[in-house]
């Protein structure tokens, strides 16, 4: 969201929710524009469209506590330390489980969420191993502790802006639709 930010007196209302309902409601015109991990399913009669504004690999992050033992031998090390997933609500889960298979990992899950923020508190409290997007390592070595332990390139995170057809759009929309298009926003 960095290109609409710094605009002066910007007013910004976020909802979270599950998918389905998010587009109803911007199908409705109730909100602007619906940020996603995946693009809107083909339907005329909701009149959306989607612009993936950037992708991110995926890599784990662990609290000093696990960081040894979890870089140990990482990815294997995911059946031995215990491991924090988003739920099924979330693109990136089947993209981890689909991959994880593909390793022959069977990881020690210790927990699953659904909000992004609690999973990297309890991963930050020592609960476990938690995925996220490798344009997120900073923020949560800053602001969690987490330390990233190794990465899964061929696992990415995607992002999508998803909005109505409209006639006249909005600037703000606008502006992330040209960032998104120029690779500007956070391919990582």
């Amino acid at each position: 969201l960095t290109p609409v930010l710094d605009e002066p007196h910007l007013r910004l209302l976020c909802h979270e929710g599950e998918f389905q309902p998010l587009l109803g409601e911007l199908a409705l015109h109730k909100l602007d524009a619906v940020l996603a991990d995946r693009a809107a399913p083909p339907n005329r009669a909701l009149r959306t469209t989607s612009q993936l504004l950037g992708t991110s690999a995926i890599a784990w992050y662990a609290p000093p506590l696990w960081a040894e033992a979890a870089a140990t031998d990482f990815p294997h090390s995911l059946a031995v330390v215990p491991v924090l997933l988003p739920t099924d609500h979330a693109a990136m889960r089947a993209r981890i489980d689909h991959w994880l298979e593909r390793e022959r990992i069977r990881p020690r899950i210790a927990g699953e969420f659904e909000d992004s923020a609690l999973l990297s508190t309890f991963a930050a409290t020592g609960m476990g191993v938690m995925p996220a997007p490798v344009s997120l390592g900073e923020h949560l070595a800053h602001t969690h502790g987490l330390v990233q332990v190794g990465t899964t390139p061929d696992v990415q995170e995607q992002f999508h802006l998803i909005y109505s057809a409209r006639k006249v759009m909005h600037p703000l929309l606008t502006r992330l639709l040209e960032a998104g298009k120029s690779g500007t926003l956070l391919n990582q």
